[in-house]
């Protein structure tokens, strides 16, 4: 059973890639893989977890265990995609595209990128991927020139949260466990997160030809006050910025965040709408709003995390651990493999299983082993599109093709990747 759930999870795996072929839609795919490897789980723990007294009940409280946390990230994903979407059908981005003058496709990229590697900052890669999202919509209309900027825009935002204690799942892990410092974290993760996107930017900045046609506003929101598109805009993305504020001072997990912004903005919404008449109110209210959430890419979250922490509970990740610690040992390339693998799957269980091998007192607070890991973990997941949160919000999103990705982001996404681990290196050596 132990092999045969990693064949169930790579044949998954091959199914979400060649989604377009097959047409089949990846949420099923994701789903009916993670219903499998875990049945199998459950089938063979007497053999797999042969060394547990009571395997059974330890699966079924791990699944449980499990579907908690991947239902925080959902609700997460729920509440920050329908922000996005209030202010989207209220015309709050249509105050931010005004001011974008530049239709150069060179320069637009490069300003859009930046914006993300510092918004994924301070707030988080996957809350500002899915805004960005909603804005490119906005502005490009082209599907692959759409692609094309989604993928850096990917590249961005988990480059912009490698670097930030906040910015990323594993950071934050690393973090809260005391293997690094949030000062730290920053001053010797900003230049190698910085290479990670400059280098990738600079070369695909020559594939960049042409002019974006005049960004034309949408017919429904001419009718939408002014003050009604500001109200909306500023409560959604003060709500956004709000949560690793709220997160911070209560320690509530980030989801309990954007339930209360999305709470609020629904109230503010109801009060702004409360005279019109009842057919324009469904539309501009957060019940018409719910009804256009891509539910399919919530589901396939749902599919993919399940199938990847059943291959956790079962040890195939702490066994891929084991196999680099002992078969390598050197912490650069180990650090390096985990940051590839983690764009196969998830890099949060990856770098629990770091943790989990070695303690403070083999790698002491802000070790280079524990900055590596958080630059590898957080930047490797853009090799592929389903290797980050980030990617996999905009891949729903956007409906972004994975062989497509594949093809034209993944070879820049991976030099740089390497760029920046050579930037950590030679930082490293001077200091």
């Amino acid at each position: 059973m132990y092999f045969l759930m990693i064949f169930i999870f790579v044949l998954g795996y091959t199914a979400i890639a060649l989604e377009h072929p097959l047409r089949i839609d990846k949420a099923a795919s994701a789903l009916l893989t993670a219903v499998i490897v875990w049945t199998l789980l459950i089938i063979g723990s007497q053999t797999i977890l042969s060394a547990i007294e009571d395997p059974t009940l330890l699966v079924e409280e791990s699944l449980m265990h499990h579907l908690g946390e991947i239902s925080g990230i959902l609700f997460f994903l729920l509440g920050a995609m329908t922000l996005v979407e209030l202010v989207d059908v209220h015309g709050g981005f249509d105050i931010i595209t005004s001011k974008i003058t530049t239709l150069n496709k060179t320069k637009l990229l490069w300003i859009l990128c930046f914006v993300t590697f510092f918004m994924s900052a301070a707030l988080d890669n996957l809350t500002t991927s899915i805004i960005m999202a909603a804005l490119l919509r906005k502005l490009i209309h082209r599907t692959k020139d759409l692609w094309l900027f989604a993928g850096m825009v990917i590249l961005a935002a988990n480059a912009g949260g490698a670097w930030s204690p906040i910015g990323d799942v594993t950071t934050i892990m690393l973090w809260i466990g005391g293997q690094v410092t949030a000062a730290n974290i920053v001053l010797k993760l900003f230049l190698p997160s910085l290479m990670c996107l400059l280098v990738p930017l600079v070369l695909i900045s020559f594939k960049m030809k042409g002019k974006l046609k005049s960004i034309e506003k949408e017919k429904k929101n001419e009718n939408i006050p002014e003050w009604e598109k500001k109200t909306v805009m500023y409560f959604g993305i003060g709500s956004l910025l709000f949560v690793p504020v709220f997160k911070t001072t209560t320690h509530l997990p980030p989801f309990m965040g954007i339930l209360l912004g999305l709470s609020v903005l629904w109230i503010v919404t109801e009060i702004i709408h409360r005279r019109k008449p009842s057919g324009l109110k469904a539309t501009y209210s957060i019940v018409g709003v719910l009804k256009k959430i891509d539910t399919p890419s919530i589901l396939f979250f749902l599919g993919i995390l399940l199938a990847v922490s059943a291959l956790q509970v079962a040890g195939h990740l702490s066994d891929l651990a084991l196999i680099l610690d002992d078969k390598i040992g050197n912490i650069w390339i180990i650090n390096s493999l985990i940051g590839v693998f983690s764009s196969i799957v998830d890099n949060v269980p990856l770098v629990a299983g770091a943790i989990g091998m070695y303690d403070l007192n083999v790698y002491p607070e802000n070790h280079l082993f524990w900055e590596l890991l958080a630059y590898c973990a957080g930047t490797g997941g853009s090799i592929l599109i389903i290797g980050s949160a980030a990617g996999v919000a905009i891949m729903g999103i956007l409906k972004i093709d994975f062989i497509w990705y594949l093809k034209n982001i993944t070879f820049y996404a991976f030099i740089g990747y390497i760029s920046g681990i050579l930037t950590f290196l030679l930082i490293n050596s001077i200091l």
